[in-house]
């Protein structure tokens, strides 16, 4: 049991996409629900038994690994280790709908759970953004919101205010899973374009800039996030994430730091096995969550 403040015993779930490491989630209430990987021996549930670094690994070698849902049983499984451990009400936001059904599946089963309370939200987002609002969740619990607060006002406003940016270092593993064409592709490589993708109103991954090399890409972060910034004057949390590129992160928390001194929170996070899959190494984010 949590020993924190949250008197209305609710628990917090989300899925591997979340990017919520261990120590992140340590002493929190945040249950995960492990997407599936399928590699050439066997298949692997993503941050159990199968991690980031295992992915570019066998991205390098020549393999392709495909990803799938959450099995069914371990949704269950989670909802009953939630009951278990006392909570009463659970708040899940979950991988956006316009990239995987995982939303659907865990919405599903919420329906038929009798001894719990469930509101699930389908994020519109992941990574980056799907942690940091899974974050701000519970530190709004702790702060004594209540559930009809959290649940019809609070956690609405943050999808719809957190707004994430990531680079990616190579467009061939996007190509090879299907989700650019190959003239895009190959233009990219002999240009050594670095798109900067987030995510749609809708959830889709859209591409929202373009850079040429590395060095103009940790400007172009700070650039686009001011941009989201103008015009607000209320609370905001800023955060950072990387994927096999941990001191260009370093980078960019410095930058981001320094260009939006005023957050509450500065999270960093880490790109899990799923989203690897289709965006390989060499990846860094950033992202910021209007708390008001």
């Amino acid at each position: 049991m949590i020993t924190l403040p949250n008197p209305n015993k609710i628990a917090l779930l989300t899925d591997s996409t979340a990017d919520l490491t261990p120590a992140m989630r340590a002493g929190k209430p945040i249950y995960v629900v492990p997407l599936k990987i399928r590699c050439a021996d066997g298949e692997f549930s993503d941050g159990v038994d199968i991690f980031a670094p295992d992915i570019y690994t066998r991205l390098r070698r020549g393999e392709l690994p495909r990803t799938s849902l959450p099995e069914g049983g371990a949704v269950s499984d989670t909802f009953a280790k939630i009951r278990a451990d006392g909570y009463e009400k659970v708040i899940a936001v979950m991988l956006s709908s316009g990239l995987s059904g995982t939303y659907n599946m865990v919405r599903i089963q919420a329906e038929q759970q009798k001894e719990l309370e469930v509101a699930v939200f389908d994020s519109k987002s992941g990574a980056l953004g799907l942690g940091i609002t899974i974050l701000q969740l519970w530190e709004e619990i702790q702060d004594g919101a209540g559930w009809e607060e959290l649940v019809e006002r609070r956690a609405p406003f943050l999808i719809a205010n957190t707004f994430p940016f990531f680079s990616v270092d190579t467009l061939e593993y996007l190509y090879k899973g299907g989700r650019i064409g190959k003239v895009t592709a190959m233009a990219g490589s002999l240009l050594q374009i670095k798109p900067i993708i987030t995510f749609a109103g809708d959830g889709q991954l859209q591409s929202t800039a373009k850079v040429r090399g590395r060095r103009q890409l940790l400007d172009k972060f700070v650039e686009l996030v001011g941009i989201c910034a103008q015009g607000r004057s209320g609370r905001y949390n800023i955060a950072v994430a990387n994927g096999g590129a941990p001191e260009q992160m370093a980078l960019l928390r410095e930058k981001m730091c320094a260009a939006f001194p005023g957050y509450v929170h500065c999270w960093e996070g880490a790109l899990d096995a799923t989203l690897s899959v289709y965006i390989g190494d060499g990846v860094v984010g950033a992202g910021i969550q209007f708390i008001d």
